[in-house]
């Protein structure tokens, strides 16, 4: 799957989409220079009939800045992302445990899409 998102209905679906995705604190990176925040991802695929995660890249281009708060201090540590926040001028990306990064953006640009195969997976659990 491969979705493009322009507006806040847009984003609403991908924040959906990635709703209890497992991501890893080294692998979300904000190149200031291209005006991009890349983001890798264990997604839960809440769209399948059975319990299932497919690997996932999320792409926010048109980016001012961006700031993390209450990051990890470990890059292997992986976080449970809880949804996007979207503003028109900002996407906030919160993560159970109480770390966010937020996106300060020229307008709402972001390319989800699913990199191979699903594969049997857990429900998720985490707090909140």
């Amino acid at each position: 799957m491969r979705l493009w998102a322009q507006d806040e209905e847009d984003a609403a679906i991908i924040s959906a989409l990635m709703q209890d995705a497992c991501i890893r604190a080294d692998e979300t990176h904000f190149d200031a220079a291209a005006r991009r925040v890349t983001m890798l991802a264990s997604r839960f695929c809440w769209e399948c009939e059975t319990p299932q995660r497919i690997r996932a890249a999320v792409r926010i281009e048109s980016v001012l800045g961006a700031r993390r708060r209450n990051w990890p201090a470990g890059s292997d540590t992986v976080l449970d992302l809880l949804g996007f926040v979207v503003e028109p001028d900002r996407v906030t990306l919160v993560f159970a445990g109480g770390a966010e990064i937020a996106i300060d953006v020229e307008c709402i640009d972001i390319i989800f899409e699913d990199l191979g195969g699903p594969h049997q997976a857990a429900k998720p659990e985490h707090e909140a």
